[in-house]
């Protein structure tokens, strides 16, 4: 990408798409192109095909997604399914049609098998049976991932997926019933705390392991492989490492500054036991992590006092 290659961010607005949009504009690109959901509807085929035959962008972020929690992936899965599969394919088919130079998918962790060996390696995709509680939303992940190979494969486009670890930061949702598990627990001890409760629940039996990424590591991630890397197969975006819910909720509460008792609710689903990505792929090619897990929820929790 040259500094005035014409860059389309779809989803700038999201947590992911906002911190791509501010590590570009402060490694000085300066012709980005970006449009709201009330802009651009990326479901409207039409008005999709529109926006690409009018700007003729060069090289496009796809972070527009419809994403939550177990509960939100549970409960709204016909949506899940839905919205994301007609976004990625309209916008994927567009960027091919328009003469797209090169095309970033953001997918999901929770694209691999449940029960998949750990740490999550490329190449088990599609070697098992999903979790049942995001299955809709991981489809949908993995049907992206299979447009970029596919318009590759007849087309020779130069589309690529990466797939990160659970994300948090700047910008992240705190919705009470469509957040992921780290945002609600910033809420969730933040009330506690406002409201001096003697006492915080937690969904599950704080047993499952998870793996967590600042946002703009990631941002970073997604701009150094837009340069460098062009090969067909996804990549993994993570730090390597992991910790049990109970000890990211404990981290959180001491984040928080929240005094009071932890308690988890193990009739709640736990949803996958382990998911801890293999990053030795992207290692190799010369990027790591930068942030922290406590350096970052410090971050993320002054991000949410200054817009809650």
């Amino acid at each position: 990408m040259e500094k005035e290659s014409k860059i389309y961010i779809a989803g700038h607005r999201g947590m992911v798409g906002g911190a791509i949009l501010r590590h570009l504009k402060e490694q000085g690109y300066s012709n980005i192109v970006v449009k709201t959901s009330k802009e651009l509807d990326l479901r409207n085929q039409a008005a999709v095909n529109d926006f690409f035959d009018a700007e003729k962008p060069e090289y496009v972020f796809l972070a527009a997604a419809k994403v939550g929690g177990i509960l939100a992936n549970n409960t709204y899965r016909a949506e899940f399914i839905y919205d994301n599969l007609i976004m990625e394919a309209n916008v994927i088919h567009a960027s091919y049609c328009v003469g797209v130079k090169k095309l970033m998918f953001l997918g999901s962790s929770c694209i691999y098998p449940k029960m998949a060996p750990q740490p999550l390696k490329e190449e088990y995709l599609l070697t098992g049976p999903l979790e049942y509680t995001n299955e809709p939303y991981a489809i949908a992940k993995i049907t992206g991932i299979k447009l970029c190979e596919s318009y590759r494969d007849q087309y020779g486009c130069n589309f690529i997926s990466v797939m990160p670890t659970n994300l948090y930061g700047i910008g992240d949702n705190y919705h009470p019933q469509n957040s992921h598990v780290l945002p609600a627990l910033i809420r969730r001890f933040h009330e506690a705390k406002e409201s001096n409760a003697s006492d915080v629940t937690v969904w599950g039996s704080g047993s499952p392991k998870r793996e967590f990424l600042y946002a703009d590591d990631l941002a970073e991630a997604c701009i150094f492989l837009m340069e460098k890397y062009n090969e067909k197969e996804l990549v993994n975006v993570g730090t390597g490492s992991d910790l049990t819910i109970k000890e990211l909720a404990e981290m959180v509460k001491e984040v928080v500054g929240y005094e009071g008792g932890l308690i988890f609710d193990a009739s709640k689903p736990d949803g996958t036991p382990r998911k801890l990505m293999d990053v030795s792929k992207l290692n190799s090619f010369g990027w790591k992590y930068k942030t922290e897990l406590k350096e970052g929820l410090t971050k993320a929790y002054e991000d949410f006092l200054k817009n809650k």
